[in-house]
């Protein structure tokens, strides 16, 4: 006990203390996090890290990987769906994209907001996709589709975006369905509409 009677050992024991309890909790936090997490959803963020960078194969393991632990995982579905997208497969996109619509048309609760984000970003982005194969009618209904399920959602990118992307006013569903609503009666059969310059300020769009 005559060690405790020196305040310095006293204060030494507190800082070791503080700092195990702090290291204890920690530990706590990090297990108790991948615990809690769902199954898939650890996938889909290392994969959302490798889709963000355009590596596209490691971006497509990491959501396939989610796919084998929780099969339907929405996140999953729709990182395959933007991998195909921006690594021009649009066959597979499409599917994928048709996919992601049916299974959640039928699956989601009334009061699933981020799964009624989820489908409204899904039909944007089968949108941005009709447009690039010049299927516009296809892609205006698809926004309208989006607007109708949750305009929220894709309503454009926030002030973050519009900085990395240098898209001050980037084009959103609502813009692009005004736009092919006008230009569609002008259209003659087989005619595409190319605008290099705003179809590059479209946006996909992922919900976490």
């Amino acid at each position: 006990m005559k060690l405790f009677a020196n305040p310095r050992v006293i204060r030494r024991f507190i800082i070791l203390m503080a700092f195990a309890t702090f290291g204890m909790f920690s530990i706590w936090a990090i297990v108790n996090s991948y615990r809690n997490t769902p199954d898939g959803d650890h996938e889909v963020r290392q994969g959302d890290i490798f889709l963000g960078d355009k590596l596209y194969d490691d971006a497509l393991e990491r959501f396939d990987a989610a796919l084998k632990v929780s099969p339907d995982h929405r996140g999953a579905l729709m990182g395959r769906a933007l991998v195909f997208l921006q690594n021009d497969h649009p066959i597979e996109a499409e599917a994928e994209l048709t996919y992601l619509i049916n299974y959640l048309t039928k699956s989601l609760e009334p009061d699933d907001r981020t799964g009624i984000g989820t489908l409204a970003a899904a039909y944007n982005n089968r949108g941005v996709l009709f447009d690039r194969l010049c299927r516009h009618k296809e892609a205006l209904d698809d926004y309208i589709s989006a607007l109708k399920t949750d305009e929220g959602a894709v309503d454009g990118p926030g002030i973050v975006d519009k900085i990395i992307y240098g898209t001050p006013q980037p084009s959103t569903a609502r813009t692009r369905a005004q736009y092919l609503y006008e230009k569609l009666p002008e259209l003659t059969p087989g005619e595409c509409l190319k605008l290099p310059e705003k179809d590059a300020e479209q946006r996909m769009y992922k919900p976490n």
